[in-house]
């Protein structure tokens, strides 16, 4: 059970500085944050971000993460390992305090905590993102089709908002395409299991797999180029649990919880997120203010 542990926190601290990486590239190779309102400006963004060292980095580090949580995963529980997952919060607010130079202030602290205590109450609560029933395809869809309007009117109002809360909604939008990345991937791998590659291979699902990861990641990096590492990770972190439990109760053959203690543990979670949250995007951590580095320095980041 230690060793559970350890690995699900060696896996959140990956994910946090993976994340942190990727965001000071991204930071970087952004040439300002009106930029990526166009798709011009987009494109020459991930451009610059697959020739970026830093980035690359992160992308490793983001791969061992995964590695890590996989071992953990295979010794231990969902159950037990999953709620580690939230803190990745707790470890990237003193890293993105670090480059700052500036420690988080108490309510910073106590504002992570409370969002990563509420995370780990929803994701320990039975039934708590219900991906364990069939899906039920038509529903699937359905759900898919209302995240796609989603982030289309989240990347929307981001295009007229300042840069800091675009990032934040950006960053929604990238923690419901992972939260229809984690349908998909149980979708893709029934196929396997019960139909074979064959008949996964001329499945949507797995096509469906591709596209909601890579428009997760590309909405991720657009996420660090424009905000604090904070706030993006909060955004993320919260969107995708709470989405999965949503899509779990719309497009799976579960029972939705109705027994007393679930429904107390479900709104107390809320409750925690939602203070979390409020003080995140209060706290001085999050505050962003767009500086472009030095031609010179940025030739340098993409050597």
């Amino acid at each position: 059970m230690i060793l559970v542990v350890v690995l699900s926190l060696a896996a959140a601290f990956l994910f946090a500085l993976a994340a942190f990486l990727q965001q000071r590239a991204a930071r970087v190779a952004v040439e300002s944050p009106a930029t990526l309102n166009a798709a011009s400006g987009v494109a020459r963004l991930l451009r610059r971000l697959v020739r970026s060292r830093t980035w690359l980095s992160g992308w490793v580090t983001n791969l061992l993460g995964f590695g890590t949580q996989a071992a953990a995963l295979n010794l231990g529980s969902v159950a037990v390992v999953q709620p580690f997952m939230s803190t990745q919060l707790l470890f990237a607010l003193p890293l993105a305090s670090a480059e700052r130079r500036q420690w988080p202030s108490m309510r910073d602290w106590a504002s992570a905590i409370a969002v990563c205590g509420g995370l780990a109450l929803l994701l320990t609560s039975e039934r708590a993102a219900p991906l364990t029933g069939q899906p039920l395809r038509p529903l699937v869809l359905l759900a898919a089709a209302c995240a796609i309007g989603l982030i289309v009117i989240l990347v929307a109002i981001g295009r007229v908002v300042p840069p800091h809360i675009a990032s934040s909604l950006v960053a929604v939008g990238a923690g419901l395409c992972f939260a229809m990345s984690a349908v998909f991937m149980k979708m893709t791998i029934d196929d396997l299991v019960g139909r074979g590659v064959a008949a996964t291979a001329v499945d949507w699902p797995g096509y469906a797999l591709a596209v909601s990861t890579l428009s997760g990641l590309v909405l991720e990096q657009l996420a660090f180029a424009s905000g604090a590492l904070p706030s993006a990770v909060a955004a993320m972190s919260v969107t995708n649990p709470l989405a999965s439990f949503v899509i779990g109760m719309m497009a799976f053959d579960v029972p939705a919880p109705t027994a007393p203690h679930e429904l107390a543990a479900i709104a107390a979670s809320g409750v925690l997120i939602v203070i979390g949250v409020t003080g995140l995007a209060h706290a001085r951590s999050t505050e962003m203010v767009f500086a472009p580095t030095p031609p010179g320095e940025q030739s340098h980041e993409r050597a």
